[in-house]
């Protein structure tokens, strides 16, 4: 079974990580949805410029750093970023918490924010109306894009083909699953003829791609012990396919300085250090991390990242406004 067509003037590209996959809507207003993570920064502008020319507004489906790594690049060449409440007024006041940047330890370019984007208002994008649906959970800010016509939902990372986002319960509290799990039912309901998300291939099946969603999600739920460890197992995974590697004998280090380890361990009833140590271990066995040339690498699919590209400030030190 395929994929249903897209419509003419959708120009759709997977991409492996660290990036998320690109969705340009043609027409009077051209617009992208998400820009891919800072190392590819310039790669994304380019592929934008070749299928469209100038891109008028970039919408970000969260503020995570593999969807708005390209904001400030386009930002600068005329494009207006928007974003979805809460997050939109977070990057607007300068919260040094924007993006989970410093907290994950994943790089973000200074940005700003044009539009601020509330549950069910209208958007034209390209040549056709889209609608914004609030789904929070693998962010509270997390947003897809309804477009009813040709009945297209932009998902975001709340469901891939093979997998659902990841949840922050020590960030975003112990109700975050349930509310994932909601938006997933939210969507759903919409009985969308294509799914669009942010990472991995269009489902050839939406209806199949969210009854197993939905089966994941509610094991988020129920399982919050598990729903940390999906959470950590992500990140570090992350955390070594932007940094092409971590050596091993520097990777508890690392993690041992990490926020988000720090939080899960205490969640865990563990101490940072048995918790690093377990993670490793776990991953290693399961072959999701491999050690080669005395490095720890992520063994998915990914897109190398030059190191230079990951010197920009954490948000607390972004100036109050960029130059247009």
């Amino acid at each position: 079974m395929s994929p249903q067509p897209l419509p003419p003037r959708v120009t759709w590209q997977q991409r492996p990580f660290p990036d998320a996959n690109l969705l340009l809507l043609h027409g009077r207003q051209p617009a992208l949805v998400d820009s891919g993570f800072v190392g590819h920064a310039e790669d994304t502008a380019a592929w934008a410029r070749a299928h469209a020319g100038d891109v008028r507004l970039v919408v970000n489906t969260h503020w995570h750093s593999d969807h708005v790594g390209g904001n400030a690049l386009l930002q600068a060449g005329g494009a207006g970023i928007a974003a979805g409440v809460p997050e939109a007024d977070a990057v607007a006041r300068r919260d040094p918490g924007c993006c989970a940047a410093e907290y994950l330890d994943q790089p973000v370019s200074p940005y700003t924010i044009d539009m601020a984007l509330d549950d069910g208002q209208v958007l034209r994008l390209g040549d056709a109306e889209w609608e914004v649906v609030h789904t929070p959970g693998h962010t509270p800010g997390h947003l897809a894009l309804w477009q009813p016509e040709e009945r297209l939902l932009v998902v975001g990372d709340a469901l891939s083909d093979y997998d659902v986002g990841w949840v922050n319960l020590a960030l975003d509290g112990p109700d975050a699953a349930a509310t994932a799990l909601a938006s997933l039912k939210r969507m759903a309901d919409l009985a969308p003829r294509v799914l669009l998300p942010s990472h991995g291939p269009i489902p050839a099946d939406p209806g199949a791609a969210f009854a197993t969603a939905l089966r994941r999600a509610r094991r988020l739920v129920d399982d919050p012990d598990g729903a940390l460890w999906y959470g950590a197992r992500r990140i570090f995974a992350f955390a070594l396919m932007i940094r092409g590697g971590i050596p091993a004998d520097e990777v508890e280090p690392y993690l041992h300085a990490r926020a988000w380890l720090t939080d899960a361990a205490r969640l865990l009833d563990r101490t940072p250090e048995a918790l690093a140590a377990e993670l490793i271990a776990i991953m290693l066995r399961s072959g999701a991390v491999i050690l080669r040339d005395g490095r720890l690498h992520a063994a998915a699919e990914h897109t190398p990242v030059e190191a230079e590209t990951l010197r920009v400030p954490y948000p607390r030190a972004w100036p109050t406004s960029e130059p247009r």
